[in-house]
């Protein structure tokens, strides 16, 4: 296991499941992406590489922990979304990603963690989107399921947020095959206020940390990947300088 402390930021490397166990608990959001197990409907389709399914191009790195068949998903699911949701404060919230695929599992394995869930909030891609062949409909939407860890209080600094978000991705600014827009991370950490402590066990290239840092939080994020860690470690290191100098977005 290494460990890295950047700032108000600790980054762990190693498997998510040895490393949660030894984190304090007081976060106020578990706010992650975990690899989805998706991209197929056989096992020989599940069992290839994350860049054979999802994006067919050798761009980005492969990620580990993609390729569980469908009952080991929702096992391993609940499993770390168990250990993970012990950390949060009552009632803090809890989203963590998912597809079209997944999204049944994902709802069953967030409530059998004894996560309260409350909804669903669709990210749409916008047509920018993959195009599928012309019979389908766009897959243009993922999305994230979010509950709370018990009774959920009355936000003191604005909401309702929208139930639905639209974000394109730009290609150029992603780091991870499968990162998500500052923009979208931006908008999931409002509800959180100001100074939020957040957790993410599958942190890939921290686009979770950057929003959370810009508010003056902090951030605990843990990354299987040796590369992906690295990347994070960097890119965190140059957001806060940005921050100090008062040119972060």
């Amino acid at each position: 296991m290494q460990k890295q402390t950047i700032g108000n930021a600790t980054l762990f490397c190693g498997d998510a499941l040895e490393i949660l166990p030894t984190i304090e608990t007081g976060f106020d959001a578990l706010i992650t992406d975990p690899p989805y197990s998706s991209g197929g409907l056989h096992k020989g389709s599940r069992s290839m590489s994350p860049a054979q399914k999802y994006v067919n191009t050798t761009r980005y790195l492969d990620f580990s922990g993609d390729n569980r068949d469908q009952r080991s998903w929702i096992m391993w699911s609940t499993l770390w979304l168990s250990m993970a949701a012990r950390l949060v404060k009552p009632g803090g919230y809890v989203m963590t990603f998912t597809d079209w695929r997944q999204l049944p599992s994902t709802t069953d394995a967030i409530q059998a963690a004894g996560i309260h869930w409350r909804g669903i909030v669709p990210w749409d891609k916008t047509l920018s989107s993959r195009a599928p062949h012309t019979g389908y409909f766009r897959h243009q939407c993922e999305y994230v399921v979010w509950g709370s860890i018990g009774i959920l209080p009355k936000s003191q600094h604005g909401g309702p947020w929208p139930g639905l978000i639209s974000q394109r991705v730009n290609p150029a600014l992603k780091l991870h095959m499968t990162g998500k827009p500052l923009e979208l991370m931006d908008k999931l950490v409002n509800p959180l206020g100001p100074k939020p402590r957040v957790l993410d066990p599958f942190m890939g290239s921290a686009s979770t940390a950057l929003p959370v840092l810009r508010r003056g939080g902090k951030f605990t994020g843990i990354e299987m990947t040796q590369e992906y860690f690295d990347i994070a470690c960097e890119r965190i290191e140059e957001d806060l300088k940005l921050i100090q100098t008062g040119s972060a977005d």
